[in-house]
């Protein structure tokens, strides 16, 4: 069943306030009732499919949404390292996401990396004019700093205009410290001021993510404080994407009509299964099998011809596939 679209009209957010205020927004028409929810992500293009808008957009269509892209800039990279990262004017990103907002009715956002701090400007520009759409934010500073056109400034873009407007903020404990840290050379703060930082700009809810050697342990933070903790069995080999891939997961359920803390934890539990199914299609990292689930099918269905009309129903119950709000099956089972 289709539910409706998720809007956060009680959010506590404050809104970045847009250099040009007077501008005339055009809204779409209403998305058709059988039609998929549209996420509009904002992302560097990942030539390996492993992270960035082609791995957004594998996840949106493997959760029953339509994903739309704005870019940021593009790398040159394979599975084993990123070597060189371009940027695509701020401008241009802007203009092409308002030509997306003003064509289609869009149900969440999901950010992702952006290398410069004039493009993290023009986004939460953009972006405050469309308050009532649930925002994702993931933001990646494992870039370099020769990829980077000053650091500190974009970390205090994406901490000043992004996350007061953030819905859900996706960031392990490295990310989090940095957002809260004025420069690299003051003093890090504690992970508790960093929390207590970044929720009283504004942001609703943060997800921070814990890697063990056995176990991931994710910690959801809202406005009172801790609200529960997942820990999950850690892969053995290394794989990319998580984040992007948590992150986008989560804009998927939303646009789906998920609260937030539903939303948060089956998104996890999507996580697990795709790195349980994750491939390694080069010489370096693993990638999470986004579409795990249609293997997962297409065995039932060879078990059901195998076994005949007696068997028909006995199979998929098995399998413990648990359907999403559009009916594609992107988890299954419980760790």
């Amino acid at each position: 069943m289709l539910l409706p679209c998720w809007k956060a009209g009680s959010s506590s957010t404050v809104p970045f306030q847009p250099l040009a205020s007077t501008r005339k927004i055009f809204m779409p028409r209403a998305t058709p009732p059988d039609a998929p929810p549209i996420v509009l992500c904002f992302g560097l293009a990942d030539p390996t499919g492993a992270s960035g808008l082609q791995a957004d957009l594998l996840t949106l269509a493997s959760m029953g949404c339509h994903g739309v892209t704005v870019l940021t800039g593009y790398t040159v990279s394979d599975s084993a390292g990123c070597d060189e990262v371009t940027s695509i004017d701020p401008e241009t990103v802007a203009t092409q996401a308002r030509k997306l907002l003003e064509d289609m009715p869009v149900a969440a956002f999901k950010i992702g990396a952006a290398t410069r701090a004039e493009i993290v400007s023009a986004i939460a520009e953009v972006v405050a004019d469309y308050d009532d759409i649930p925002l994702i934010l993931v933001p990646d500073f494992t870039l370099d700093d020769e990829h980077v056109l000053s650091a500190d400034e974009l970390r205090e873009a994406i901490a000043e205009l992004l996350a007061p407007q953030t819905t859900v903020l996706v960031a392990d404990r490295a990310d989090l410290l940095q957002l809260a840290q004025p420069d690299s050379d003051a003093e890090p703060p504690s992970l508790d001021h960093a929390l207590n930082e970044i929720l009283s700009q504004g942001c609703e809810y943060i997800l921070s993510g814990d890697s063990g050697t056995l176990q991931t342990i994710y910690t959801l933070y809202g406005e009172e404080g801790q609200i529960r903790q997942d820990s999950w069995e850690r892969e053995p080999h290394r794989i990319l994407g998580t984040n992007d891939t948590l992150a986008a997961a989560i804009a998927a359920l939303l646009a789906n009509g998920l609260e937030p803390p539903d939303a948060i934890r089956e998104a996890q539990e999507y996580l697990h299964q795709v790195n349980r199914f994750a491939f390694r299609p080069g010489m370096g990292a693993y990638i999470p099998d986004r579409f795990f689930w249609a293997k997962i099918e297409d065995k039932d269905a060879e078990d059901e011809i195998e076994a005949g009309p007696a068997g028909l129903t006995e199979s998929r119950s098995e399998a413990s596939v648990a359907l999403n709000p559009r009916g594609a099956p992107p988890v299954i089972g419980r760790p």
